[in-house]
């Protein structure tokens, strides 16, 4: 029977007796496990990034913006053809199982003014639903009520960051600002949600009821015009099976013959954030192979220093024949220096991997999740790349012909 605690002592005391060697020969496992994590935490934290910039969009979301609108043969971009109703997407709510809330927006930029201080921002006609719908909360004040939306009230909810260019520390609770030179009363104050993946600042907004929006602030093509409508499916799936229904409603409503195309986009923000996250998972592979490389190089590495120290011990190794040491004795010694070398520099690989992986994302914008995953992979591959190549080394050892083994100088 093999005694693999013998076998891991005299491993142990090879490579102390080539203390430099042993370290220049684990360098390509250091760099090679260090890199792949380093990589694949940069993989990981592009991931979570995504994932983050979606839940800021809310959840299940599927966004309805107004058509293409064609001029003398020009084609302008989308939600240039001003055909999306707030009734539209109530519509969809009101009909369609699968649609858990329908919430209307009618937006553009404007100029605010509060006493001396004034402040240019995107304002947003919408109802309590686009707050639900985004899963966002109040820092204090209060939303929309029915009342609001029905009579058109001249109230309005500020981000975090016009909060500050207008009002700086005071409470802007019950003060008037004005939107376009009309008076609006605050009645509330988002909590702060920072900027988006894309560099946008989602504090620096304003939301006033949609219907103060279409009758009182945003010059409207015919009533009850919206820019787009903003869907949350019940859940992920449904924003799949739910698109035909929804098409097939606001053709109706819309009174589309069969000949004439879609006068609305529909766009599953579900589906996107799917391929997003798919390109940002084969990136992240890709990243990892390319830095696996380096652990190849780094086997090779072993195999030619353990060539070199079967040609050195050759002496040795048939003294251990010569006293009855059998071959597989002879290959699982080689084979365990060659192991225990590929761990030790995984280890240490680990170590240096962590801290990159923390350089890089303190460095960049750039977020670096280092997984579980991410640490075992690497190390455990480190540990295939040891026996791989350290058989070849410890095979040729136990083919040596003990007589010539000893007589070898």
């Amino acid at each position: 029977m093999i005694d693999l605690k013998t076998i891991f002592a005299i491993a142990i005391r090879a490579i102390k007796a080539n203390k430099m060697r042993s370290i220049l020969t684990s360098l390509g496992i250091i760099i090679g496990v260090a890199a792949v994590i380093v990589m694949l935490s940069v993989g990981n934290g592009a991931q979570i990034s995504i994932q983050n910039e979606m839940k800021t969009m809310g959840s299940n979301l599927i966004i309805i913006r107004s058509g293409v609108a064609t001029s003398s043969g020009a084609r302008g971009g989308g939600g240039s053809q001003p055909t999306m109703k707030k009734a539209d997407g109530d519509a969809i709510q009101e009909k369609i199982d699968a649609i858990k809330l329908a919430a209307p927006q009618l937006d553009e930029t404007a100029q605010l003014v509060y006493g001396n201080a004034n402040w240019a921002t995107v304002v947003t006609g919408t109802d309590n639903r686009f707050f639900q719908i985004k899963e966002w909360d109040l820092a204090y004040g209060k939303f929309f009520s029915e009342s609001d939306v029905k009579t058109a009230a001249k109230v309005a909810i500020l981000g975090q960051t016009v909060v500050n260019e207008l009002f700086g520390d005071v409470d802007p609770l019950g003060k008037n600002i004005r939107v376009k030179g009309i008076p609006f009363k605050i009645i509330g104050v988002l909590q702060s949600r920072g900027q988006s993946g894309m560099g946008q600042d989602q504090d620096d907004a304003v939301y006033i009821p949609i219907t103060t929006a279409q009758k009182k602030v945003m010059g409207i093509s015919f009533p009850d015009q919206v820019k787009m409508v903003l869907l949350q499916a019940v859940d992920a799936k449904s924003t799949y099976t739910s698109q035909d229904e929804i098409k097939q409603l606001l053709r109706q409503r819309h009174n589309l013959g069969v000949n004439k195309d879609d006068d609305f986009i529909i766009m599953n923000l579900t589906q996107m954030m799917e391929m997003m996250e798919s390109s940002t998972q084969i990136m992240t592979i890709l990243l990892g192979a390319i830095a696996s490389i380096s652990l190849l190089v780094g086997g090779i590495g072993i195999m030619n220093i353990m060539l070199v120290s079967v040609t050195e011990r050759t002496r040795e190794i048939g003294i251990r024949m010569a006293i009855g040491a059998k071959a597989w004795d002879i290959r699982w010694q080689f084979l365990m220096e060659a192991l225990v070398l590929s761990l030790i520099g995984g280890l240490v690989g680990v170590f240096f991997g962590l801290i990159g992986s923390y350089v890089v994302g303190a460095a960049s914008s750039l977020p670096a999740s280092v997984s579980l995953g991410s640490v075992l992979l690497p190390f455990s591959f480190a540990g295939m790349v040891g026996l791989i190549f350290g058989f070849y080394p410890a095979y040729k050892a136990s083919l040596l012909n003990p007589i010539n083994a000893l007589r070898y100088e």
